[in-house]
C-alpha cells in the first residue's frame, strides 16, 4: 500500500483535516503546513495533545514520534490525498475561473443546483493550491456535485489546481485586468485562465462560454461546449432593465436577484445556463435567484438610514472598478459619490491603471473620495485620504447624508469599515 493509499484509510476514518491547530476538531487529521511566518511542525504535537488523530508532518525530528506521519513534503501530500479522494467520488466537478465575478458566480451555480442536486462549493474563497485540496476533502458521500473555485495570480496555477481537481466541467467567467503583476498583461490573463480550457479539453466533458466573449469563444472553439449569451447561442438571455436589481429574461421569463449592477447579469446567465443544462426547471431557477442574499460586501445595496449604499468592497481591479462606476453612473452622476480605494497587484502598471480610472469619473462627472497611495499619486482634485481609518475620522466631522455612495476598493483596503460612518 502506497502512502497516500494508507493515509487515505486514516483520513475515512477521520472524515475530517485541519490545518490550523487553533481550529482543531478532535479525531481530525492535522497537516503542519509551512508558511513564511510560520511552521507547522511546531504544533504537530500539540494537535495531538489536543486531540488529532495524526499529525501529518515533514520535520525529521518528529518521524518516529507516535501519530505522527511522517512525508517529505505536507502540502504536496495534502493535495494528493485530495486528488485521490476526488477520484473515489462518483460526481460531476465543475470547476470556475475568471478574473472577475468567480466567487458570485460559484454562489449563484451553487443555488441553482441545489434545487436539485445535494452540491458542495468552495466555502468563502479558499481557492488556491491550499484551498482547493481542503475543499475537496471535504466532500462526502451525501454529496452529488462539486463547484470548485480557482483562483490564480500567475501563470501556471490554474493547470496545477486542475491536476488536484480534475473537473469534468469548466466555467471561465471573463477575462479582466487582474493581477497584472502576475500575468505581465491581459494576454497573460487569457493564458492563465484558459488553462482550465485546456485541462477540460484533454480529460473533462464540456465547457459553459459566453458567446459574447470572443476571447473565450475563439480559446474553446475546439473543445465540445454549451454557450449562453445574447445572441446565437444555446441558452439566449438579454438584461431585464426593468429593475433596480440585476436581472436577465429568458423567453418571456423575469429571473431577478438581490444583487446590483448590470455586470453580474453575465453571472446570472451563467448560473442559468448551467441549471438548463443539468435539467433544472426554470421556476426553480427564479427562485434561486430571488433567494440568493449576496454575501462578503459583494454587490449589496443598503440603506442605512443616512444614504444608500451600493457596496462591492470585497476585491477590486480596472476591469470591475471600470464596469462599478460605468453602471453606478448610467442614469446620471447627480447625488451619487463613489468611495474608492486602491486598487493591488498591478505591478508597473498601477499608476497608469489609477489615472484612467480617475479619467473615468471626471468624464462621467461623478463626486469621488479616494483612499490610498496609489489613488493620492493621481487624485488631481478629488479629495484623498492615506486609509479607511483616516477617512473615518474626517466623516466624524463631515458626515455624509442623502447620498447615493458606491464603495469599492481591493479587499486590503478594508473600505466596509466606513459602513457604519454612512
Amino acid at each position: 500500500m502506497g502512502e497516500i493509499e494508507h493515509l487515505y484509510d486514516h483520513f475515512l476514518k477521520a472524515g475530517k483535516v485541519c490545518t490550523d491547530n487553533r481550529k482543531l476538531e478532535k479525531g481530525s487529521i492535522f497537516f503542519a503546513l509551512k508558511g513564511p511566518n510560520f511552521d507547522g511542525n511546531q504544533f504537530a504535537l500539540k494537535a495531538i495533545q489536543d486531540g488529532a488523530s495524526l499529525a501529518v508532518v515533514d520535520d525529521p525530528g518528529l518521524e518516529h514520534q507516535d501519530d505522527c506521519f511522517y512525508t517529505d513534503d505536507v502540502l504536496t501530500t495534502l493535495q494528493n490525498l485530495a486528488n485521490h479522494h476526488r477520484h473515489q467520488l462518483d460526481i460531476p466537478v465543475l470547476a470556475i475561473t475568471g478574473s472577475n465575478g468567480k466567487t458570485t458566480s460559484k454562489e449563484l451555480i451553487n443555488a441553482v443546483l441545489n434545487k436539485k442536486f445535494k452540491v458542495l462549493a468552495t466555502a468563502g474563497n479558499l481557492n488556491n493550491h491550499i484551498g482547493v485540496p481542503l475543499t475537496l476533502l471535504s466532500i462526502t458521500k451525501k454529496h452529488q456535485f462539486a463547484i470548485i473555485e480557482m483562483g490564480a495570480n500567475h501563470i501556471g496555477e490554474i493547470a496545477e489546481l486542475c491536476k488536484i481537481a480534475d473537473p469534468e466541467y469548466g466555467l471561465i467567467t471573463n477575462i479582466g485586468e487582474a493581477h497584472l503583476e502576475g500575468f505581465g498583461s491581459i494576454d497573460g490573463v487569457l493564458t492563465a485562465k484558459t488553462e482550465l480550457y485546456r485541462h477540460i479539453e484533454k480529460k473533462g466533458k464540456l465547457l459553459f462560454v459566453n458567446s459574447d466573449d470572443q476571447k473565450l469563444m475563439s480559446s474553446s472553439e475546439n473543445i465540445e461546449r454549451f454557450t449562453y449569451g445574447k445572441r446565437a447561442a444555446d441558452f439566449i438571455y438579454n438584461i431585464n432593465e426593468s429593475t433596480d436589481f440585476s436581472a436577465i429574461s429568458v423567453a418571456g421569463s423575469n429571473l431577478i436577484s438581490q444583487l446590483v449592477g448590470n455586470y453580474n447579469c453575465t453571472n446570472l446567465a451563467a448560473a442559468a445556463a448551467i441549471g438548463v443544462y443539468f435539467d433544472i426547471e426554470k421556476k426553480d431557477i427564479a427562485e434561486a435567484f430571488k433567494s440568493y442574499t449576496p454575501g462578503n460586501h459583494r454587490s449589496q445595496l443598503k440603506e442605512t438610514g443616512n444614504n444608500t449604499l451600493v457596496i462591492d468592497t470585497y476585491n477590486a481591479n480596472p476591469s470591475s472598478m471600470t464596469a462599478s462606476i460605468t453602471e453606478f453612473t448610467k442614469n446620471g452622476s447627480i447625488n451619487k459619490i463613489a468611495i474608492l480605494g486602491d486598487m493591488f497587484e498591478l505591478g508597473p502598471l498601477a499608476e497608469r491603471k489609477h489615472a484612467e480610472i480617475m479619467s473615468l469619473l471626471i468624464s462621467k462627472g461623478l463626486q469621488a473620495i479616494l483612499v490610498g497611495k496609489e489613488f493620492n499619486k493621481v487624485s488631481g482634485h478629488y479629495l484623498c485620504f492615506e486609509n479607511a481609518e483616516s477617512l473615518i475620522e474626517a466623516l466624524k466631522e463631515n458626515p455624509i447624508r442623502g447620498k447615493k455612495i458606491l464603495l469599492k476598493g481591493s479587499r486590503g483596503m478594508q473600505l466596509e469599515k466606513l459602513i457604519p460612518h454612512l
